[in-house]
């Protein structure tokens, strides 16, 4: 049976992170802190077997894979669109208190829902662990992406909008077959083993 591990993790800090901007679609590039964060969090990879690298096509993230790459010296990057940030629609690049003062019901246009963000999300998850089968692979991704593949694969236990990772965090799933199972997730690098007992 195909066993191996899929490690998910969120890309360095940018600008609008900084000032806790709401980030989408818009393409922001890592700042200082942030290619710091990464080259931090590239150490916990470092002495484990990874076979391959997948991104978001958004800069912050390819910027962090690159890192990652040179630091576990793959061969290239492979770009997946569905690993693309949630579209925040009209509160991407708001503040909080801008969003809730422009949208004070919590509801803003053209922001994508869950269940279209669960498809896409879990469709290129499915689709990159069926193409590595048997490979322990690496994804640069986003906060919400994170978020949306812990609630379905949790069956809801960990929920959405509750589990949003930090910048650099790292989420561990083991794949054995057609299942997946979470290892650990939104861990500091300190914290992280990526042995089983």
């Amino acid at each position: 049976m195909d066993k191996g591990n899929i490690c998910l993790i969120r890309h360095g800090e940018t600008d609008w992170n900084a000032i806790g901007r709401f980030q989408g679609r818009e393409d922001i590039p890592l700042n200082a802190a942030g290619i710091k964060q990464i080259q931090e969090a590239s150490e916990s990879f470092e002495g484990e077997t990874w076979h391959e690298i997948i991104s978001s096509p958004l800069s912050r993230a390819k910027m962090s894979a690159e890192i990652i790459r040179q630091k576990i010296a793959l061969a290239n990057i492979h770009e997946e669109s569905d690993f693309m940030e949630r579209d925040l629609g009209e509160i991407s690049g708001m503040t909080k208190e801008e969003a809730k003062k422009t949208f004070p019901g919590g509801n803003c246009d053209g922001m994508e829902g869950i269940q279209l963000l669960q498809e896409r999300t879990m469709g290129a998850l499915t689709k990159w662990a069926q193409i590595f089968a048997g490979k322990n692979i690496i994804i640069v991704t986003h906060g919400a992406v994170i978020n949306c593949i812990l609630t379905f694969l949790s069956d809801g236990k960990i929920e959405m909008g509750k589990a949003i990772p930090t910048n650099g965090q790292i989420t561990l799933l083991e794949k054995c077959g057609a299942k997946m199972e979470i290892v650990f997730y939104n861990a500091e690098k300190r914290l992280i083993s990526f042995s089983r007992n």
